[in-house]
């Protein structure tokens, strides 16, 4: 199925129409004709499911994604789908990336990956033993200008990295919303359908950001965890010590009830000799500062590394965002699929980043205030 001509055909499991994650994948698939949606089984309900794929106009809409993989599967190779995009609650990943492997699909797969670290490593040896990629959509490693960074980095601009700093601060669940029937908020609090909470949901892609930019995972971590909405069942806010192998430290700060915020995700990254500074909500300037004073801001139209530049549509002073830097990933995935090396493949994330995203939230959860060493 790798190897021939033409954007590479997805199916997708969850995301109907009217859901938000679904349309943001379906947009990024869209936005370099290197994919395409021809299938779907888009919801739990079969009638919902069949509905959403004629509004979307699908080729094929399924009532269960069991019946995807089957009919796709009888089709012959060069009509069926070749990857799946699975954008269902975090409990049901697991069981549904393995079966598309182990069915002879390539796979996107929302964060976190799975609940638990178990079922990322069954979804990571079913890719193994099918010979099938997994790309996981931590979005915004998508960005230009975070790539910019972490080139920045690699090339030593800012020497010795010594601190990180990452926080993701949103202030949507500040309320009981969960109990007003709000569809995301419901199934996001319930420990049974997210597993974790603000860690799970947000934390996961913090903790990603910081990794690839800096090139560098914390081995240790000390975590103060937090629900403050009375009757919730996951974490909603939380703080966490870094310690890497280097000998830097960091922090990372999560919450889900800081009201005023919106999507504030800030990564800052000190050196021996120079630091940088990237804000999601502008993500089109990366600060670099220098030991003798200089602060320079980088814009897409100035950036120098390759990556930045692939990874870029729009001329100088136009902006890009969310949905080009998650057409990114999808890029990375269509290479995959493939065979075709690019640095939008190379750099795409994986299943390892996955399991490595919810082994630090495992290692979180069981601080309890004390220091946790990652395995």
């Amino acid at each position: 199925m790798t190897g021939e001509n033409g954007p590479v055909r997805f199916g997708m499991i969850g995301g109907g129409n009217g859901a938000f994650i679904g349309a943001v994948h379906r947009a990024a698939m869209r936005l370099d004709g290197l994919c395409t949606l021809i299938a779907g089984a888009l919801s739990s309900s079969p009638e919902r499911s069949l509905a959403s794929a004629e509004v979307l106009g699908l080729q094929r809409g399924y009532e269960s994604w069991g019946a995807m993989l089957d009919g796709e599967s009888a089709l012959p190779a060069g009509e069926r789908v070749e990857a799946v995009s699975i954008v269902t609650p975090n409990h049901l990943h697991a069981e549904q990336a393995v079966a598309c492997l182990d069915a002879g699909f390539h796979v996107v797969l929302d964060k976190p990956v799975a609940t638990t670290v178990g079922d990322c490593k069954a979804i990571r040896d079913a890719a193994a033993r099918s010979g099938r990629t997994v790309t996981v959509t931590y979005n915004y490693s998508g960005y230009p200008l975070v790539r910019e960074a972490r080139a920045l980095v690699s090339s030593g601009a800012i020497g010795t990295v010594r601190r990180v700093q990452v926080e993701y601060l949103q202030g949507w669940l500040a309320g009981d919303l969960e109990s007003t029937g709000h569809k995301q908020a419901r199934w996001r609090t319930d420990p049974d359908l997210a597993g974790a909470g603000a860690l799970g949901d947000i934390g996961t892609h913090a903790e990603h950001l910081a990794a690839f930019v800096t090139g560098l995972r914390p081995t240790h971590v000390l975590a103060d965890v937090a629900s403050h909405v009375e009757r919730r069942r996951v974490d909603d806010d939380c703080c966490v010590l870094l310690r890497y192998g280097n000998g830097a430290r960091g922090t990372l700060t999560v919450s889900q009830v800081c009201i005023g915020e919106e999507n504030g995700l800030t990564l800052r990254v000190y050196g021996e000799r120079g630091s940088l500074a990237w804000r999601q909500e502008r993500p089109n300037a990366l600060e670099h500062f220098t030991m003798d004073g200089e602060r320079r801001v980088i814009t897409r139209g100035s950036a120098a590394s390759p990556a930045a530049a692939d990874a870029t549509r729009l001329p100088p002073g136009h902006p890009e965002g969310f949905h080009e830097a998650f057409a990114n990933i999808y890029r990375g995935a269509a290479d995959r699929v493939r065979g075709e090396h690019s640095s939008h493949e190379l750099i795409a994330p994986t299943i390892t980043d996955g399991t490595q995203g919810v082994a630090f939230v495992e290692a979180c959860l069981a601080s309890g205030g004390t220091w946790t060493e990652l395995g």
